[in-house]
């Protein structure tokens, strides 16, 4: 099954490197999991985190996310069995 991640940020904001850092963490954590992850420039403060066209994070209504959150996130989507080991721990 394709599991794509867009992240999409906001280039005058200058959010590349925040949004290239993301998509390591979860690159890095859902590396047999995920088949595509995309970043997507965009503008107006844009700052999104898509799981196969789902919006599973936005700036504009939960501020900037931690990656342990956004990790979750995604896990529940590609991967519900997974652990995430301290990630899941500092949830607790």
């Amino acid at each position: 099954m394709i599991q794509r991640v867009q992240i999409e940020y906001c280039t005058q904001c200058r959010w590349l490197p925040r949004a290239a850092w993301l998509a390591q963490e979860l690159l890095t954590t859902f590396e047999t999991e995920l088949t595509e992850l995309s970043l997507k420039p965009g503008t107006g403060g844009v700052f999104v985190v898509r799981v196969n066209d789902e919006v599973v994070w936005d700036r504009r209504e939960q501020g900037f996310p931690e990656p342990t959150a956004v990790k979750r996130a995604v896990r529940d989507r590609v991967a519900p069995g997974k652990s995430l080991g301290h990630s899941d721990r500092a949830a607790e």
